[in-house]
């Protein structure tokens, strides 16, 4: 695979790598890769996340299944009572306020088994490195279970749970992405940004 040297190239860092098979296109967001992926014409492209970038123009790259871009993760946070859930619950949708999360979520308060209560933090997967970072560079703590991942997301939904209280957040992006005929016609491209 064939990368351009970039100018700047730490600008890149979090943004995607597409191969086509007969060239390679440098710079797609999340969403476009996801778009790419579900046409037909691309379905078989190999997608990789630009995870490192030096200032020499090096980038380190990490390969990602195209399952990645069709799937939910998330993070539960499991408390003793529904008092101390739903303390969890307002503070998670506060913490997004003062500090806007890397993408959309779901956050869910709902009853688990018990008299317990789970609060869900629910995101696309491809953006599970940022969210675990986001929540740490806010200091988020939690003093009960924690659980997460693509599994535990399919458990939550397999449980059927009632949900007591639901709330969408919305991320924030360097990039604006590009949908339909704009993404196509930028395809030939080997930096889209």
């Amino acid at each position: 695979m064939q990368l351009p040297r970039l100018e700047k190239p730490d600008r890149y860092r979090g943004l995607y790598v597409f191969d086509f098979g007969d060239h390679t296109g440098l710079g797609f967001t999340a969403e476009e890769v996801a778009e790419l992926l579900e046409s037909e014409q691309f379905q078989d492209g190999k997608v990789y996340k630009i995870h490192k970038a030096y200032p020499d123009g090096k980038i380190e790259l990490k390969g990602l299944p195209r399952e990645t871009f069709q799937l939910e993760s998330g993070m539960f946070f499991y408390a003793s009572d529904l008092d101390s859930g739903r303390r969890e619950y307002r503070h998670l949708i506060n913490l997004a306020v003062t500090h806007q999360p890397p993408c959309r979520a779901k956050v869910h308060l709902a009853e688990a088994d018990e008299g317990q209560c789970v609060v869900g933090l629910i995101y696309p997967a491809e953006f599970e490195d940022e969210m675990g970072a986001w929540l740490l560079d806010c200091r988020h703590a939690f003093a009960g279970v924690v659980e997460g991942g693509v599994g535990c997301v399919q458990a939550y939904y397999d449980r059927d749970r009632e949900i007591l209280e639901r709330h969408q957040l919305f991320g924030t992006s360097s990039f604006e992405s590009r949908t339909g005929d704009e993404l196509l016609v930028s395809l030939s491209k080997a930096v889209q940004r």
